[in-house]
């Protein structure tokens, strides 16, 4: 897909509530590297080239009031260093940054390798289906749901359909959809999970799931940007305003850093539902005990 020369502004826009970007992506500079690779061969060209620690800065300095920061364990037998990685790069930021567990589905310990992670400050569980392709209804999900039951920490899960590659080792519509999410939601009630792109491309399914599920959050990652072919128009509007959060994908992005931002600036939506999107369902869903906005 084609990268996006728009221009881009140095600071979030003036009058919008304090802004919580709930999709932040880092790693350690050689996965980082192997990610460009793939996206330059498969999807579009990164726009912004950055290590963790730039990538942080860029966003802070523009004004991000606090990051939720994701990674992914792509094999197994990585996710131990990628969650010690990222507790590490909380620490730096202190309350700025809120970092993820990985793990891998189904590799050895797995519910002991995430329990570890929760132990050392790590904030919830990011699974992306796609790259890791698990089956969300396998047995071997249990653990980890329960996991993150017990602890009281949610999972950002992406199990959309979209947008789907023909470099990816498995088919993501086999493995994903809203009504197999829906048995997960079913199961474990007291269990928070996002679904990242508003659940692109079962769109209509997840909005009306919202209204069903209290457990179940959408956030609005490049779907709302205009980027990517959907046919239905997206109007923030017709959403449970509750249940919507704000998230980038930065840096992984082919265009402005701030795209998605002038658009929540100019939605048809009332401020107090702004307000929502922008910040109070993150602190909700995530937990967050931030000392100031």
């Amino acid at each position: 897909m084609p990268s996006v020369n728009d221009q881009e502004d140095s600071k979030v826009p003036a009058g919008l509530p304090p802004l919580i970007d709930t999709h932040v992506h880092i790693f350690p500079s050689s996965i980082f590297s192997s990610i460009r690779k793939w996206f330059d061969e498969n999807a579009w060209h990164i726009r912004y080239q950055m290590t963790s620690s730039q990538i942080f800065e860029f966003l802070l300095s523009r004004g991000i009031k606090h990051i939720i920061a994701l990674q992914y364990a792509h094999k197994a037998g990585i996710s131990k260093q990628l969650n010690k990685y990222m507790a590490g790069k909380c620490r730096e930021y202190n309350h700025r940054i809120t970092g993820m567990a990985t793990v891998f589905p189904g590799e050895n310990d797995a519910e002991y390798i995430l329990q570890k992670a929760f132990d050392s400050g790590l904030g919830g569980l990011k699974l992306h289906a796609h790259v890791q392709c698990f089956d969300m209804n396998a047995e071997y999900m249990n653990s980890l749901y329960e996991c993150c039951q017990i602890n009281k920490k949610p999972i950002v899960m992406h199990v959309g359909r979209e947008p789907k590659s023909t470099a990816y080792s498995c088919d993501p519509y086999q493995l994903c959809s809203a009504e197999r999410l829906e048995h997960i939601l079913i199961d474990f009630p007291n269990l928070k999970i996002c679904v990242p792109h508003l659940g692109f491309d079962e769109i209509s399914a997840y909005r009306e799931m919202i209204e069903k599920y209290d457990n179940l959050w959408l956030d609005t990652t490049m779907a709302i940007t205009d980027y990517f072919p959907i046919e239905e128009k997206i109007a923030l509007s017709h959403y449970r305003s509750e249940r919507i959060m704000y998230g980038s994908d930065f840096p992984n992005i082919p265009y402005a850093w701030d795209r998605e931002i002038k658009v929540l600036q100019t939605a048809e939506i009332d401020r107090e539902a702004l307000e929502h999107i922008s910040y109070k369902n993150a602190v909700d869903f995530f937990s967050l005990n931030l000392p100031s906005l």
